[in-house]
């Protein structure tokens, strides 16, 4: 494709080395699966500050609330479109039993967060105040139920005291607690990381066990049934997934996968600094997330021998960055830095589960505020938006969109040895047949020449925003909280069924047509 003349001096004017070219069909005459739009879902565990002064601040706070939880936040998420959020974790999960977090909070009995950081909480955010933030943010609620130290009573308990609206004894304790209607639980993971911290659990054990504890996850209204999360694979573990399916996929309507990236891959190596790493970090972080891709094709391909109609959605329900917590922050609460790094580690990860929005129904990143790739920081009263939240922002229009299928052709982005696609791309079409195509520039130092050939209806118009930095570690502090943040995107051009685009180095953009 012969760019105009305006692109081309664009491209010129660019810094860095001489814009290399991709190639784009948009198939827009074409359609495919519904971009589910829990695949944007957000995960909040008992971790750190993430629940608590993140979201929940107690009624009683200078901090503006709503009934305990911190409205700059609520705001923020709400901005999301948040479709689902999944608590109370985790590691904790298995921990947590629920009736130490009903009833007046100044009666309920502490405990003791063993994983995170050994820090004893008084149980103040617990199931009303979970099914209150969820009510004020219009998503759906996704609760993890304790398998590796609770009981199937426990269990069966929790879910009818959440959702039956019957006269029984754990009803009327709801209603003594305040909340007269049951509440909607749409989704109910059956424990977590059963392989590890959840009961270091055999893959035949747990598909045994999940069995018998979703036995009596009951559904009290037989118009909504609970859609039941099996806990599946840490990463590549793809005989957990045989065994899962093979066993127990008649009684599951998900099965999750846990993936972190690390800039190093290897557990039992330093994971790196959020910021001030150079570009070998920078590229391994990339490349390491980019193995989303591959697991879950191969975890698809198992689970497409037992279910070919795919009508078990494959969830992943932790994913993200994962690097060495901050300098002078408590190691146990995982705290860190996000960069334009992770905001182009999100836009890959995205366009991978849309690329699979066949298979994949759900996703949630780990964490919502301040733990892991958290979407927002916060110090007290001050809060920021992370570059991970403002390209969660962008891509909002993605949910719930159907998705284009596209053809690419990428030149390479090489360090060393080692290479990876330079562009990454993603196209949806919505309700209202607006066309909204995603890309992402790995580069940190070339921009690249995207030459796109529409196929089908021709478009109007193009515009776009784009989310860039001069550095790789660009990150908002509390002192500049706008330093990295979406921007007007013009360079992109359309003339009939061509469109030109030039990438920035290290971008993330999102045109609408």
């Amino acid at each position: 494709m012969r760019l105009a003349p305006a692109l081309l001096l664009l491209a010129l004017a660019l810094p860095g080395r001489a814009a290399s070219d991709a190639a784009l069909v948009v198939h827009a005459d074409q359609t495919g699966p519904v971009i589910n739009r829990n695949l944007y879902g957000q995960f909040s565990e008992h971790l750190g500050r993430g629940i608590y002064e993140g979201i929940w601040v107690g009624p009683d706070s200078p901090i503006p609330n709503t009934r305990g939880i911190r409205n700059d936040v609520l705001a923020a998420l709400r901005a999301l479109h948040l479709p689902v959020l999944r608590w109370p974790g985790g590691c904790f999960a298995d921990e947590y039993h629920w009736r130490n977090g009903i009833g007046p909070r100044a009666n309920r009995p502490a405990m003791i967060n063993t994983h995170w950081g050994g820090v004893v909480e008084d149980n103040a955010f617990g199931t009303h105040e979970f099914m209150d933030l969820v009510d004020l943010l219009g998503c759906d609620a996704y609760i993890c139920g304790n398998v590796g130290s609770g009981s199937v009573q426990e269990m069966m308990e929790w879910v009818e005291y959440l959702t039956s609206d019957a006269d029984s004894p754990l009803t009327r304790l709801r209603r003594a607690n305040g909340r007269a209607e049951p509440w909607r639980v749409k989704y109910f993971g059956v424990g977590n990381e059963s392989w590890g911290c959840g009961g270091a659990m055999t893959p035949e054990y747990y598909a045994d066990n999940f069995r018998r504890y979703n036995t009596f996850i009951k559904n009290y209204d037989p118009h909504r049934p609970i859609e039941r999360i099996a806990c599946g694979a840490a990463g590549d573990d793809y005989h957990w997934t045989e065994v899962l399916m093979q066993r127990a996929a008649d009684r599951m309507t998900g099965l999750s996968l846990h993936f972190y990236t690390l800039p190093s891959g290897d557990w039992g190596k330093p994971k790196g600094p959020a910021t001030g790493f150079d570009e070998a970090a920078w590229f391994a972080t990339l490349r390491g997330t980019l193995y989303m891709d591959e697991l879950v094709t191969r975890h698809s391909v198992i689970m497409d021998r037992y279910d070919p109609a795919r009508r078990v959605g494959l969830i992943v329900d932790e994913w993200g960055t994962w690097y060495d917590p901050e300098p002078g922050s408590r190691p146990g609460f995982l705290y860190q830095q996000n960069t334009l790094r992770d905001a182009v580690v999100a836009a890959l990860n995205l366009h991978i589960f849309q690329q699979h929005a066949d298979r994949v129904r759900m996703a949630n990143i780990a964490q919502t505020v301040n733990v892991l790739q958290a979407m927002i920081l916060t110090d007290g009263e001050k809060m920021l938006l992370t570059p991970t939240y403002h390209v969660f922002e962008m891509f909002k229009v993605h949910q719930g969109a159907t998705a284009v299928p596209l053809t690419l052709t990428t030149p390479e982005y090489r360090l060393g040895d080692h290479a990876i696609p330079a562009v990454s791309a993603s196209a949806s079409r919505d309700a209202a047949g607006r066309l909204h195509l995603s890309l992402v520039n790995t580069n940190p130092h070339a921009p690249v020449e995207v030459g796109c050939r529409l196929a089908g209806p021709h478009a109007a118009q193009v515009s776009g925003r784009i989310l860039t930095a001069a550095t790789m570690d660009a990150h908002n502090t509390f002192a500049a909280p706008n330093a990295v943040h979406p921007a007007e995107f013009s360079a992109a051009r359309l003339q009939g069924d061509q469109l030109g685009v030039i990438l920035p180095p290290m971008s993330v953009v999102m045109l609408e047509l």
